[in-house]
């Protein structure tokens, strides 16, 4: 099973739309694929017309089976781990246990066998939770924004990554909610289009029909397949499945 960590420290920059429209993706595929809404707004859980509920809470979760809580959703080889409000005191729970970085890996170790894919929409912070989180995943997929703000904070996780993962997974940024009409987000694009720092090369444009999506509440290649967008995440997916290591 190949672990893949939706994650951003900066908010609003298409974290949520991303992972909903990859983990479709890859179910239409044909792979066998979980999605783990880790974020207590439970967006992902949204898109999904699933409850972001999970019985008994994140305390609950973190001492039992996760496969007890999973969901089926209304797409063939997808199902979805809900978001649960009590997420919110998961650093709690994760600070109180024994070995905390290595608590998500373990929770997750059953299912390895249930699953070729797991998407994990992780919550835009840094803490216990997402040292655990960085310490499963085998790749993290960070979506930035062309701005000079959104780079640095793309510096600041690769920072906080070298100083504290102790098993860092492999990173790839990428541009999202790219807008060409604006010269600052033409001129990054252009800087680093030639993959620069790690760069994938796919980027999705700020579009209407990704903010539709709430309206939906689906996927959006599973309705407008067409679209430049639906395009764009269609060759997004593509990269990262070339991307993940082979060993994953």
């Amino acid at each position: 099973m190949s672990v893949v960590a939706v994650y951003s420290l900066k908010g609003g920059v298409g974290k949520t739309s991303t992972v909903v429209n990859l983990a479709y993706l890859a179910a239409r595929d044909g792979y066998r694929t979980l999605l783990w809404d880790l974020d207590p707004q439970g967006a992902a859980s949204f898109y999904y017309r699933i409850k972001p509920r999970v019985k008994g809470g994140a305390r609950r979760l973190l001492k039992g089976r996760v496969d007890q809580a999973i969901r089926g959703t209304d797409f063939d080889n997808l199902h979805l781990l809900p978001a649960d409000f009590s997420y919110r005191t998961l650093d709690q729970a994760l600070d109180a246990a024994r070995k905390p970085t290595r608590r998500v890996r373990k929770l997750l170790k059953p299912l390895t066998k249930a699953y070729d894919y797991l998407f994990l929409d992780c919550p835009d912070s840094l803490s216990t939770l997402l040292d655990s989180v960085f310490f499963a995943a085998d790749v993290l997929l960070l979506p930035v924004v062309p701005t000079t703000l959104s780079l640095r904070t793309l510096d600041q996780v690769r920072a906080y990554l070298h100083d504290r993962a102790r098993r860092p997974p492999l990173l790839l940024p990428f541009f999202c909610m790219a807008d060409r009409r604006k010269r600052l987000h033409r001129d990054v694009l252009a800087a680093y289009a030639d993959g620069k720092d790690g760069f994938l090369t796919t980027a999705i444009p700020f579009a209407s029909a990704v903010e539709r999506m709430g309206l939906r509440r689906a996927p959006l290649p599973s309705y407008d397949r067409r679209s430049r967008a639906a395009r764009a995440f269609e060759t997004l997916w593509t990269e990262v499945q070339a991307a993940l290591p082979r060993e994953a």
